[in-house]
């Protein structure tokens, strides 16, 4: 009873046939969006559709905020690539800092992958410059810059529950769907796209005779 009811209201005063007419319409649209600037105007492409799936994701069943295919298929949606489907999800969320950065960096991409990368490549700048302040030290703290090489810890390798961990924090702090980035691999995979190289040499221990030569 409760999915039905959720199914007939309105979502923040906007009816579900006009959410479908809305997504049918971007879906027409979507690949004659070629300017950024254009499509990130107040009724830009990727601010509309960004918008409903904020709407969709909140009528979402699941706590993640997952959207079911079955649902940008009611919608019309399903054709917009996926990728596009997330950035204007992420943009939409982000809007108030994204804009911010457009306008104080003087960003001139033309792609939300684009002010992606170029946002991320910002955060981790940002830390760098912080480490060789020495605010807040006394006299006997070294800063980190003042330490010497040999005393800073040595990266490792990052194993597979690593890397699955950066994974979906990754797909959870710009809103992707883990399944979505799954699929991909396997895509790229299959067409050979990711060459995947293992180290298979191993070093053989050194005979007692060419130690002692």
């Amino acid at each position: 009873m409760a999915k039905s009811i959720k199914t007939t209201t309105k979502v923040e005063g906007t009816s579900i046939d006009a959410l479908v007419k809305e997504g049918k319409a971007l879906a027409a649209i979507w690949k004659q969006t070629n300017s950024l600037k254009d499509t990130l105007k107040a009724n830009g492409f990727d601010v509309r559709l960004g918008k409903l799936l904020q709407q969709l994701k909140a009528q979402s069943p699941h706590d993640s905020g997952r959207i079911n295919r079955q649902v940008l298929v009611a919608h019309g949606i399903h054709t917009i690539d996926r990728r596009r489907l997330s950035e204007a999800l992420w943009f939409v969320e982000n809007e108030t800092t994204c804009r911010s950065f457009i306008e104080t960096s003087g960003f001139k991409g033309n792609s939300l992958t684009a002010l992606q990368a170029a946002m991320r490549k910002s955060d981790k700048a940002e830390p760098a410059k912080a480490e060789t302040s020495n605010v807040g030290q006394s006299k006997g703290e070294a800063s980190e810059a003042d330490e010497p090489a040999a005393s800073k810890p040595v990266s490792k390798p990052m194993s597979r529950t690593e890397m699955l961990d950066t994974i979906l924090k990754a797909c959870k702090a710009y809103g992707h769907n883990p399944e979505d980035i799954a699929n991909d691999i396997l895509q790229h995979i299959s067409k050979g796209n990711a060459k995947v190289q293992f180290n298979t040499k191993v070093s053989k221990p050194k005979s007692k005779a060419a130690k002692a030569a």
